[in-house]
């Protein structure tokens, strides 16, 4: 049960508005504040879904598999967490997910964050409100989409968490490839199976695989004279691989941007990524790769490798939790 409160803030955008693949409706953003007398001053945290999830999706588990806030209120009675105020923002598409990045081909969804939501939800709860009370923090590609956030914008954030996060784009994306194009060929275009992917009353682990890449593709290669303004790094007929494009994609992999510009996470209070050894999407190898970039660059990064997969990870919030929420109450 829990003793904090959560409550829904309306936002309405007026970044998103006018892209036929972002969202067309921006949906409420769930706020939760502890049990505490006040929340003014708290540290805040987003907390990014992965792909293909909502923000609100992250407030519910089951009994064997407590939800976020059942975590967060379970180690706050025995006193292993501080008082913490988390927000759930919600920046899904049409195409399942924005990698919560500003794309010509899905809409502005990091200045969305950045300079709607952000604002809106520190004005509605008197918590956060400078840098070194606020986090972020997700898993998959909500753990890709806090440090992109991070890199972008390290003057708003002191404390970056990445569970399981979209890095190595050569390991993790490339395998992937094949399902999209056995779509494009099976419909006969892009747009035909983005219209029979939104028509299908299943939508399949192979169809979610391909609209993935797809997905991947408007936020790293947004070009507005290919269909769907989306330029993907392979020919759709023959799949011979396009380097021109593949090179753009690369320039957003966290280990690419660890290696040029990871200094500006020196003075964070907290930078932690962790994994898998047995990750579906090869995970474990970017997150080396990223972990090793950053050390390089002189930050103290903490590294966390986990026997199991990309699913059923939400106990390692068990362990993040404790070190984000002490690390934005210094």
């Amino acid at each position: 049960m829990i003793t904090g409160t959560v409550r829904e803030l309306r936002v309405e955008s007026q970044i998103l508005k006018g892209n036929p693949l972002g969202d067309p409706d921006v949906r409420g953003v769930p706020i939760y504040l502890p049990p505490v007398e006040s929340s003014e001053g708290l540290p805040l945290v987003a907390v990014l879904a992965g792909y293909t999830g909502i923000g609100a999706g992250q407030l519910y588990g089951t009994p064997w598999d407590p939800s976020f806030l059942d975590r967060y209120e379970m180690l706050f009675d025995r006193g292993e967490v501080s008082p913490c105020a988390f927000f759930f923002p919600d920046c899904f598409t049409r195409l399942g997910g924005s990698q919560y990045m500003n794309s010509s081909a899905t809409g502005l969804y990091r200045d969305h964050l950045i300079e709607e939501v952000l604002p809106l939800v520190e004005e509605a709860t008197g918590a956060g409100g400078e840098r070194d009370r606020r986090g972020v923090m997700g898993k998959s590609s909500g753990g890709y989409g806090s440090f992109h956030l991070c890199f972008e914008h390290p003057d708003l954030f002191s404390a970056v968490v990445s569970h399981s996060g979209d890095a190595g784009f050569d390991l993790c994306y490339r395998p992937d490839f094949g399902h999209l194009l056995e779509q494009i060929e099976s419909h006969g275009g892009v747009e035909e199976f983005v219209e029979a992917f939104e028509e299908s009353p299943q939508k399949t682990t192979p169809l979610i695989l391909a609209m993935g890449v797809l997905a991947m593709s408007s936020a790293y290669s947004p070009d507005p004279g290919e269909p769907l303004g989306i330029a993907l790094p392979f020919e759709p007929r023959t799949g011979r691989f396009r380097p021109e494009v593949w090179d753009r994609w690369m320039a957003w992999d966290p280990v690419t941007l660890a290696t040029e510009k990871g200094d500006v996470l020196k003075d964070f209070h907290l930078v932690f990524v962790d994994c898998g050894t047995r990750d579906e999407y090869q995970l474990q190898y970017g997150a080396r790769q990223l972990v090793a970039a950053l050390k390089e660059r002189g930050v103290a990064v903490q590294h966390e490798e986990f026997d199991d997969g990309h699913r059923g990870i939400g106990y390692r919030v068990e362990t993040s939790l404790p070190l984000i929420t002490a690390a934005l109450s210094l």
